[in-house]
């Protein structure tokens, strides 16, 4: 099945897209998904520790246990911070 992943600021920058289209399975998680677009996308590994990415679906953060659905969105993006 097919999911929708979105990019946010340096998450775009280092994939170069805001978002893509990827290919899981029936019964994958959440923990596994993000492990399958870092396997696609390795620049986020490279230039970012994966503690400081976060994770939601569907707008709701991930805690990595949630079984995705098709036609869920995921987004990748680092924390912001401010001052």
């Amino acid at each position: 099945m097919k999911v929708k992943v979105l990019f946010f600021g340096a998450t775009a920058d280092l994939t170069r897209k805001r978002q893509a289209e990827i290919e899981i399975t029936e019964d994958a998680v959440a923990a596994n998904v993000l492990e399958q677009i870092f396997a696609e996308f390795p620049s986020l590994v490279k230039h970012h520790d994966k503690k400081s990415l976060l994770f939601s679906i569907n707008q709701e953060y991930s805690s990595g246990d949630e079984k995705i659905k098709e036609g869920d969105e995921l987004a990748i993006f680092t924390a912001v911070s401010g001052g």
